[in-house]
């Protein structure tokens, strides 16, 4: 998943790539009881051919199916191999807030090569994304940067003004989202997943889940272990039911300490002397460079390309943090932090932090992050958080421990979190890089620990978010292709070379 699909809670959010979004009173094109897709072409550019789209009807609220509906937008890349075939894999992207049909669009090749023919490949953007029903908090563009939208607290460590837009982002929420946005939560994601099975007509569901695609495929095989085939969960975090989304956020410091070492490395080797990207003689000094670097735009920022948005130290934090994903782009970051280090230069900044989100884009991972478990409301519990994550994370500066929307949030959780454990068919394949900034490994031994013998994990040794046909590791890739089309599955738990 990319940096904007994913981190902290997780934010993930990206455009709609086919059609055109439904509101919540579009009529239903299917009953719930029994559900069906009309399959049309839908090539996109760049992606793959022969991909069809199609839309899925859902009952905005599961427990009233009669009631009002919601549109999902399906998409698929048939088996072209039919005689290959031996079911459908369902693509689960990240987020909250990432979709599915982008994801197939940008990887469904990849996909259909590696795989060759075993499955009709299908993908999904949940409820609130991309080309399915959307909902708005009505938020001002100000209010929905990503360096607003993700709490980073003030250069002296206060949080006064995060407090501030939270309440009134939950406010908005209530006031303007209505019973389409309350719906947007993992459980409900969980049972759109088990509509779109019947209506494939399949018995049972292969899956590949990616980050937050992770988290809700673990919580539909949890749920539906019946109809589950072969699992492979890529990039994986704590499933503490107390927490979910809570964990994820406190995680993104461990995360960013364990991936950081990578990028000090690479800022450091000589060979960047060629690239302008050279930052430091030696490793250890890439740290205490970036943090003075950042406490100095937190002191005077920058004017950028971008008018009206400086170079702030929050705004380097946030590109540091998304920079970590992926070692292409590292010199992004390199090259901000050149540019700021050098007088008359102008920073120019990366897309993701140069403007607004979308209203919609916002909604559905705030909206998913609150709807699905309860946060604390103590405002000096999160001032008393937020203190002692600086002090022991000074890279995320106490991001992790701070307030989100969710402190104020009008509406209690419509279900409680899953507990996931070692009960069901061992089916379960999951990958993960030892050096995560999103997902990082401590919470995937989590979600190890709790599916038990349900479970075998692939660690590869190498940094960065999303790990299959992503990092190059052709050990790792291997093993889940092998599991997906062979069923061939680790005896026990094994780890990968860089």
């Amino acid at each position: 998943m990319t940096a904007r699909t994913r981190n902290a809670l997780v934010l993930a959010l990206t455009a709609s790539v086919v059609g055109t979004a439904l509101t919540a009173t579009t009529p239903a094109l299917a009953s719930p009881s029994s559900p069906s897709l009309a399959w049309r072409p839908c090539a996109q550019p760049g992606g793959p051919a022969g991909q069809e789209c199609a839309e899925l009807a859902v009952p905005i609220d599961h427990r009233a199916p009669d009631g009002p509906r919601l549109s999902l937008a399906v998409s698929r890349l048939p088996s072209e191999r039919p005689e290959a075939r031996r079911g459908t894999l369902l693509v689960l992207p990240g987020g909250p807030g990432g979709s599915g049909i982008a994801r197939l669009t940008r990887q469904g090749e990849a996909l259909r090569r590696e795989l060759g023919g075993t499955y009709d490949i299908v993908s999904l953007d949940p409820r609130g994304v991309g080309a399915s029903t959307r909902a708005s908090c009505q938020l001002p563009a100000a209010d929905r940067h990503l360096v607003t939208l993700r709490p980073w607290p003030a250069p002296d460590g206060t949080i006064a003004e995060n407090v501030a837009r939270s309440r009134r982002t939950a406010e908005s929420c209530a006031r303007n989202g209505g019973a389409l946005l309350r719906s947007f939560s993992t459980a409900n994601e969980v049972r759109d997943i088990d509509l779109l099975r019947r209506a494939l007509g399949e018995e049972k569901l292969s899956a590949y889940g990616v980050s937050y695609g992770s988290y809700a495929g673990a919580v539909y095989a949890q749920k539906y272990p019946e109809h589950t085939d072969r699992w492979v969960l890529d990039s994986n975090d704590d499933p503490d039911p107390r927490l979910v989304e809570r964990a994820w956020v406190a995680n993104m410091a461990v995360g960013t300490e364990d991936r950081f070492p990578d990028f000090a490395a690479w800022a450091a080797d000589p060979a960047r002397d060629a690239e302008g990207l050279r930052l430091a003689a030696r490793t250890e000094e890439i740290r205490p460079l970036f943090l003075s670097l950042a406490a100095a735009l937190d002191r005077a920022p920058r004017e950028s390309t971008t008018p009206g948005v400086p170079l702030t130290g929050n705004v380097l934090r946030q590109v540091m943090y998304d920079s970590l994903y992926n070692d292409a782009s590292f010199p992004r970051l390199a090259g901000l932090m050149r540019a700021a280090l050098t007088p008359g230069a102008t920073p120019v900044l990366p897309p993701e932090v140069a403007g607004p989100l979308s209203d919609e884009d916002a909604a559905v991972t705030m909206a998913v992050v609150c709807n699905d478990v309860r946060w604390p409301k103590s405002v000096a519990g999160y001032e008393r958080a937020v203190a002692a994550n600086r002090a022991r994370y000074p890279l995320t500066a106490g991001l992790p421990g701070n307030i989100f929307p969710c402190a104020f949030w009008k509406d209690a959780p419509a279900d409680k979190p899953t507990r996931l454990t070692d009960r069901g068919p061992s089916n379960i394949l999951m990958i993960q890089n030892r050096r995560d900034p999103a997902t990082p490994y401590v919470g995937a031994l989590r979600m190890r620990t709790a599916f038990g013998d349900r479970a075998r994990l692939v660690t590869v040794e190498r940094g960065g978010h999303g790990v299959y046909l992503g990092t190059g590791n052709a050990c790792g890739n291997r093993a889940v292709t092998a599991f997906l089309t062979t069923g061939e599955r680790p005896s026990r738990d094994v780890s990968c070379g860089d």
